[in-house]
């Protein structure tokens, strides 16, 4: 595959991007899943009052020998890291103080009582754990059962090409399945590590499998309410060396990655803030179901020579991409909000808000003998994303289908509407069908098609501001009257002007249900003309 800061939209309310949205209702379809995501990886009752034992570290307290309690507590990382912890144990840091180095627990909790690493204490500031270049300020290694939680983590050290630097890993190595794992409410910062994308680093939270002798996977992992930022190269990223399939071809080093497909299940991603990333925002790879919405991604290829996106699948089935706000995507080798890159399938984007991306919106990436297949890209909002709204890599991409996105580009238009990185490429190898979009230019410029672009459909799309030279049967012209909150206007030719799409997600970008049986608006917002 591959900062300006706003913040998010209300489509219920007349705005500009920069006006405070406030999270939407998901998805009729996604509810089931995200739902079941959710009741599977949340802490029950049973696990809100865990009856092992409480262990206190206080870095800030005199070096006098402790044991561990509050009245005589540990004061350094390498106390916690000889200890071995058991069902329902808490290690806990007090509020104010800094501990240096690596925390590498060993033990694990259980289904009903898991191992809580938090704070404790009254003062203002958080628990820190500060890395200063160690490869993990935090490494949960082969265990599971774990509940990581409300601390600050920083590695932070001048970088270099060689580095790696992780503030949270999690790892396993030939342990086979590991279940239950809740990353919640840390802040994670200031991680320095070098510019290459690999299995141990550099990461915010680094989610790797490893081994060969014993397929390993995640089953119930759940990250959710952390704030990244300031980090050299990942925000969140995932990779499995059990990751073979003929679906990925030779993308990956078949050598390095030489494990047949094993993919981790019960991955929730959501809610989660990232700020000034030097590469990727949230990748993730070798993931099946996987539930990745409400994050905000703020600020991603900032500081890397590599190509980057700010949220992209490899290798994945089934991921569900909803309801997240992209921005700032600072360059164009990629550089754009989303992509499905090689081996993924089915996956869905939807609901989701992205701009001022210098790369584009959308990148679909297979190549080197992987394919990408059945990729749905709805009612999404993109607003001022360029050099390309959509870039295809010159694999197989099959399946894919681009309908009810509403496209705004206020001072430039992108130089590409589709970008084909394939000189010559195959109608049998590329199928990407674009229907009851709206694509509007109000600045300069124009779309173009970056080489023969063979196997692109488009029909019932609205160009206004910018030419067309394809076919569109059932298109528009005329101004679809787009109003600043991407509602139409009360006479839009774009309401009803749009061709029934079945299993379209049962509703629009603003929430409101389709009616089944009638022609739907073009673009994103499926309601009735606004005064």
């Amino acid at each position: 595959m591959r900062s300006r800061s706003r913040t998010t939209l209300d489509p219920r309310t007349p705005l500009d991007p920069r006006t405070p949205r406030s999270p939407r209702p998901p998805l009729a379809l996604a509810v089931a899943a995200s739902a079941a995501a959710l009741a599977a990886l949340l802490p029950s009752p049973a696990q809100a009052a865990p009856t092992g034992h409480s262990h206190y570290v206080d870095c800030g307290a005199p070096t006098t020998p402790g044991d561990g309690t509050r009245a005589r507590p540990w004061t350094t990382l390498a106390e916690a890291n000889a200890h071995t912890f058991g069902p329902g144990d808490q290690l806990l840091f007090r509020r104010g103080a800094t501990c240096e180095g690596s925390l590498e627990p060993r033990g694990a909790g259980s289904a009903a009582r898991p191992f809580v690493i938090s704070d404790y204490g009254n003062a203002k500031s958080r628990a820190k754990l500060a890395g200063n270049g160690v490869h993990d300020v935090v490494l949960l290694s082969n265990t599971e059962h774990i509940k990581l939680t409300r601390l600050e983590i920083t590695n932070a050290t001048i970088p270099n090409t060689n580095t790696e630097r992780n503030g949270v890993r999690l790892r396993l190595t030939d342990y086979g399945t590991a279940r239950g794992f809740e990353l919640a409410d840390l802040h994670i910062h200031d991680v320095r590590g070098g510019d290459a994308k690999k299995l141990t680093g550099s990461s915010g939270i680094h989610i790797a499998v490893e081994g060969t002798a014993k397929a390993s996977k995640y089953d119930g992992l759940n990250i959710h309410h952390n704030r990244i930022e300031d980090v050299d190269r990942e925000g969140i990223y995932f990779k499995s060396t059990f990751s073979k399939r003929d679906l990925v071809g030779q993308q990956q080093d078949p050598a390095a990655y030489p494990g047949e497909w094993t993919p981790s299940t019960r991955v929730h991603i959501h809610r989660n803030t990232l700020k000034s990333l030097a590469g990727d925002g949230i990748k993730v790879d070798t993931t099946a179901g996987a539930v990745v919405e409400h994050n905000r991604i703020d600020g991603f290829q900032l500081r890397s020579k590599e190509a980057n996106a700010g949220l992209w699948t490899f290798n994945t089935d089934d991921t569900l991409v909803q309801y997240n706000e992209v921005s700032g995507g600072g360059g164009t080798r990629d550089g754009m909000s989303f992509d499905a890159d090689g081996a993924s399938q089915r996956t869905v984007f939807q609901y989701n808000y992205s701009h001022d991306n210098l790369g584009g919106f959308l990148l679909i990436c297979p190549y080197s003998g992987a394919k990408t297949v059945d990729t749905t890209v709805r009612y999404n909002v993109s607003v001022n994303d360029g050099e390309r709204l959509v870039q295809n890599c010159w694999g197989p991409i099959l399946g894919t289908r681009i309908y009810n996105n509403t496209f705004v580009n206020r001072a430039k238009v992108p130089t590409y509407l589709v970008q084909d990185d394939a000189t010559k490429p195959d109608t049998t190898q590329h199928e990407l069908t674009f229907r009851n979009n709206v694509f509007v230019g109000i600045g300069t410029g124009g779309y173009a098609f970056k080489n023969p672009t063979a196997g692109l459909t488009f029909d019932h799309n609205a160009f206004h501001g910018v030419p067309m030279t394809r076919p569109n049967p059932g298109g528009l012209t005329t101004d679809p009257r787009v109003r600043p909150d991407f509602r139409l206007a009360k006479g839009s030719p774009a309401l009803a002007a749009g061709v029934e799409i079945p299993d379209n997600g049962g509703k629009d970008y603003f929430g409101n249900r389709l009616k089944p049986g009638t022609p739907p608006n073009l673009g994103a917002y499926a309601g009735p003309g606004i005064r």
